[in-house]
Order: C-alpha cells, then sequence, then structure tokens
C-alpha cells in the first residue's frame, strides 16, 4: 500500500514537473535570439496552476532550498533553520522522500540517533524546474 502511494506521489509530481517545463519553454531567456514560431508561444502565460505542488508547500520549499546549498543536514539543522515541530518536519521530509526529492540516512553518533537528509537528483532537477517557472510567472507578471 505504502509502495502505491508512494508510486502515485512520484508520477503525479513528475507529470506536474513535466507540464511546468513545458510552459516554461514557451517563454524565451533575456537575450536569446528568438524565432517567428518562438515568438508566438512566448505570447503564451506560464499557468500558475502547474506548479510543482509537492515542492510548492513552503516547509517542503525550505527543505529542499536547504539542502540545495548544504551536501546533507541533519533532522536537528533543519529543524532550526526553519524553525518548525519535530512532527512537521518529518511528514514533510517523509512526502519528499517517497518523491525520491530526498534521501534520509539514519544512524547513531556515540549513542545518539541521527538523521541526515540529502538532496537527489531528481530533487535538484524537480527545484531548477520549480524556480525556472516561479521566474517565467513573475516575469510575465512584470511585463503585463
Amino acid at each position: 500500500m505504502a509502495k502505491q502511494t508512494a508510486l502515485k506521489v512520484r508520477q503525479g509530481a513528475q507529470r506536474k514537473q513535466g507540464a511546468a517545463q513545458a510552459g516554461l519553454r514557451a517563454v524565451p531567456r533575456a537575450g536569446a535570439r528568438v524565432s517567428p514560431s518562438t515568438a508566438a508561444a512566448a505570447e503564451e502565460k506560464p499557468d500558475p496552476t502547474a506548479l510543482d505542488r509537492l515542492i510548492h508547500e513552503r516547509l517542503r520549499l525550505g527543505i529542499v532550498s536547504a539542502l540545495a546549498v548544504n551536501e546533507s543536514l541533519t533532522f536537528g539543522d533543519l529543524k532550526r533553520a526553519l524553525n518548525t515541530t519535530d512532527g512537521n518536519l518529518s511528514v514533510h521530509a517523509r512526502k519528499l522522500e517517497e518523491a525520491e526529492y530526498v534521501t534520509c540516512t539514519k544512524y547513531f553518533d556515540g549513542r545518539t540517533p541521527k538523521t541526515e537528509y540529502r538532496l537527489t537528483a531528481s530533487g535538484r532537477r524537480a527545484l531548477t524546474g520549480y524556480l525556472d517557472h516561479m521566474e517565467a510567472i513573475i516575469r510575465q507578471t512584470r511585463e503585463s
């Protein structure tokens, strides 16, 4: 049952990420040459509903962002950085783990249990796609 749920979450995230990336292709980067077909496509507005909802949630975005700039962080490090509770952090970290955006390693440091999180390659791609999509929405909004 848990494997089926994780698969559904991952498939949903991949669909949303693909939709977000497809929407971004229509927006040319600054300084890029624009062909007539690309110019017509650039008139389309990026779809705000195509954001990766898994990352869009505030605490999950914080987790992924913190891991993007650190090789790894412990549960305690994330808890302090994000100023959240144990329960809240563990629920959101587990969702990211089920989607394979982060990995979780548990070990002992002496007699103290430690939980360490790392961002996966797919998590980094998802964050990059999310940020690109947000930039496209911001750019479109400022041009309006």
